[in-house]
């Protein structure tokens, strides 16, 4: 196991790179909760650093849900992206939730930092909500009976190749399909300055109920968006034209610009088995070449809770990625 604490669960990462050294930040939870699936609720986001992406240093908490009364992010603080502005400051994208809303509705909160661990909230930490001219092309209320929350959720901010703004990618879902697990979306937003944003329509629809932590990144001058689903939520469409028994793990989109067109990469499903071995997986540069690095599932009897080792990721001639499974490895 690569990022790993005793007495914690540790499950979604992100990763930011300084120089040459690393920065993992995860959600983590304690295991004297007894049930891994209380995690979610009981969250806070843990920090380390690497040269590797092997050997960690650990370096604790370095972000929360808001204690001080009631707060839009008050719950939870899930899973986000890091990212160095052009002024050389750090920035923190995250989901939050409310206890008044009983966690069940998600928005997206900002926080910068100058040291990528002591971070402070940009106003009160409210950075993009499902709200504004472009809101009807999200599911943007709760559909109690159809899906469990409102997904607004798992921001991966990064550079506009085109322009000097930013780009925002996230979980959401679309409205008006009668098909559960047919209206999964990656939403989209942009900025002029990475502190004003506008929500843009989703980049992407369909092939599964949920798209969730979504990575975009180009390489060999192909875009890519990595994702993670369950196998329970494939959709019928994808069940007849993917040949495999449904799997929980990562996938991916491709296109040959960031806004898109997106489609559903073609073949077997990247990197997935049931019960789920490996999940909200990050690709890396690493310094050998590509790595996917994710937490190690096994389901709720099995619970991993640990982000597992590297394993090198290849593009074949027609784009399509293959992750080179390392020998032997004991997860």
């Amino acid at each position: 196991m690569v990022i790993a604490i005793d007495g914690k669960w540790i499950w979604d990462s992100w990763y930011a790179k300084d120089g040459d050294t690393y920065h993992g930040f995860f959600l983590q939870a304690s295991t004297s909760l007894g049930d891994p699936d209380l995690r979610h609720f009981n969250v806070s986001q843990g920090h380390a650093t690497s040269k590797d992406l092997v050997n960690w240093t650990h370096l604790g908490t370095m972000f929360g849900p808001q204690k001080n009364g009631p707060a839009w992010d008050d719950s939870t603080t899930w899973t986000g992206s890091v990212l160095q502005g052009p002024d050389g400051l750090w920035h923190l994208f995250y989901t939050g939730t409310t206890l008044a809303e009983k966690s069940m509705y998600q928005r997206i909160g900002h926080a910068t930092s100058s040291d990528l661990h002591s971070w402070v909230r940009v106003g009160d930490g409210l950075c993009l909500d499902l709200t504004g001219p472009n809101a009807d092309t999200y599911e943007k209320d709760h559909m109690i009976g159809h899906w469990h929350d409102r997904a607004m959720r798992d921001p991966w901010v990064m550079k506009d190749s085109d322009s000097d703004g930013w780009l925002m990618y996230f979980t959401a879902r679309a409205p008006g399909i009668p098909e559960a697990n047919a209206g999964g979306a990656v939403g989209f937003a942009t900025s002029p300055d990475l502190y004003s944003w506008t929500l843009r329509p989703p980049v992407f629809t369909g092939g599964m109920g949920q798209l969730e932590v979504p990575q975009v990144f180009e390489h060999a001058g192909r875009w890519y968006c990595l994702f993670c689903t369950a196998g329970s939520q494939w959709s019928a469409h994808y069940r007849a034209t993917n040949p495999q028994s449904p799997v929980t793990g990562n996938h991916y989109l491709m296109a040959d610009h960031p806004r898109g067109p997106w489609r559903m990469a073609p073949g077997p499903f990247l990197d997935g088995a049931e019960p789920c071995r490996r999940y909200a997986a990050r690709i890396v540069n690493g310094p050998d070449g590509l790595v996917i690095l994710g937490f190690a599932d096994g389901g709720k009897d099995k619970f991993g809770g640990y982000v597992m080792d590297p394993e090198p990721v290849v593009a074949g001639e027609d784009g399509l990625l293959q992750v080179v499974p390392a020998a032997k490895t004991v997860d």
